[in-house]
């Protein structure tokens, strides 16, 4: 059989195995340079938890704990298998991601154990602790990676949905289509006070706190430990539907959340909680954003003019290397937030982007703007598009790797 994507709506909804794999293999190889390089630190992580584990920051995150560190991991994500019977059906990306790291791991001698359910569940964290207890084990780094649309709440089983739409006021911006890089005006009409109380309840704090506090009192967080999870703030052009919209209200929370959890493990356990302001990178979450995938596409160009273009593996190496583990203080800004956005944000970066963004055109797209490597990003995180794939080989199997 052979495996071409299926794109509706700027989302692909399907996979490639082979072209999973190799994006993890790529990623892996990163690290692994990056490490012979840098060398490993005093202070490196033994035994580290992902909690969304399967794709993004996430999957960078573990993958640079495990290759450029050398610990143990336990990766916690919630995807749809391949299936061969009674037809072929793709599984999401993430559960080919999965399959490939653990291979990659094995292969390597490296300890990993990845779970596939709902992150959200209480079920989920007794299946985590009862897993580091058996192993031995207490976690040193917990990172939190979730970026559902929806969520079960534990204790009541209601069901919440998140959204992506402003807060106030209507908002009305271009965006780019991911394949043809057609533009287009696109519109969204404000949120209602119920949407955005719900998108804090699915992306905001509340589940990472549950999975701090809970790990904390069956007594499996180390002494010292850090846990970080990811955000986002970005320029001022994409305020009305990130930052003050209803996605960026429940990173507020995040991050909100994050001061409470230091007070309490720097008094526990000496720890610390950290959300890291992460750079804008093509998601499947991102690509349906009103205005981002345009904003990524003229980013993408300057960043890669002035040399400072990074993508999701090349980030989670410098936040471990350069923020969470160098042998001293974790700098932060004066909000107590990881920026490792700063070069995203260099006011020289943001100026041009600024300056593009006002004159941007079908027209000047090409120019000014890097599609075709929005496009190639886009593609990848689905498995398509990645070097070395022969796309017209049959794939014997949409179960495995």
């Amino acid at each position: 059989m052979n495996v071409k994507p299926m794109i509706r709506n700027n989302m692909c909804v399907n996979a490639h195995p082979a072209g999973c794999a190799a994006g993890v293999v790529r990623q892996v190889k990163y690290v692994q340079e990056k490490k012979a390089e840098r060398g490993s630190p005093k202070d490196a992580p033994k035994t580290v938890l992902v909690v969304g584990c399967s794709t993004g920051y996430g999957l960078s995150s573990r993958i640079t704990a495990t290759f450029g560190y050398g610990a143990d991991t336990i990766g916690i994500s919630f995807e749809k298998e391949g299936t061969d019977t009674p037809t072929p059906q793709s599984g999401t990306p993430g559960w080919y991601n999965n399959m490939a790291f653990d291979r990659e791991a094995k292969a390597a001698g490296l300890k990993s154990i990845t779970i596939n359910g709902d992150a959200f569940s209480h079920t989920m964290r007794k299946q985590v602790i009862e897993t580091l207890q058996q192993m031995g084990k207490k976690v040193d780094l917990l990172v939190y990676s979730i970026a559902s649309a929806v969520r079960v709440d534990p204790d009541t089983g209601d069901l919440y949905h998140s959204a992506i739409k402003p807060i106030g006021e209507p908002f009305t911006g271009e965006t780019v289509d991911c394949m043809t890089g057609k533009i287009s005006t696109i519109s969204a009409e404000p949120a209602t006070a119920e949407e955005a109380a719900n998108t804090v309840k699915v992306r905001g704090g509340e589940d990472w706190a549950l999975w701090t506090r809970q790990l904390a009192a069956a007594g499996v967080l180390a002494e010292g430990v850090k846990t970080v999870a990811f955000s986002y703030i970005g320029p001022a052009l994409t305020h009305a539907i990130y930052r003050d919209g209803t996605i960026g209200n429940a990173k507020k929370d995040l991050e909100k959340t994050a001061r409470e959890l230091n007070d309490e493990l720097k008094e526990s356990l000496g720890g610390n909680a950290y959300v890291s302001i992460n750079k804008c990178i093509v998601t499947r979450s991102s690509a349906v954003i009103p205005l981002i995938p345009l904003y990524l596409s003229v980013l993408y160009k300057v960043m890669k003019e002035q040399g400072s273009h990074e993508d999701g593996i090349e980030q989670m190496e410098r936040l471990f290397a350069e923020r969470l583990y160098t042998g001293g203080p974790v700098p932060t800004d004066e909000n107590g937030l990881i920026r490792i956005d700063d070069l995203e944000m260099a006011p020289k970066v943001q100026d041009e982007v600024k300056k593009r963004m006002a004159t941007i055109t079908q027209e000047t797209l090409a120019q000014i703007g890097d599609f075709d490597g929005y496009r190639h990003d886009f593609l990848a995180t689905n498995g398509f598009d990645v070097e070395g794939v022969d796309y017209n080989a049959d794939i014997p199997s949409m179960e495995s790797i």
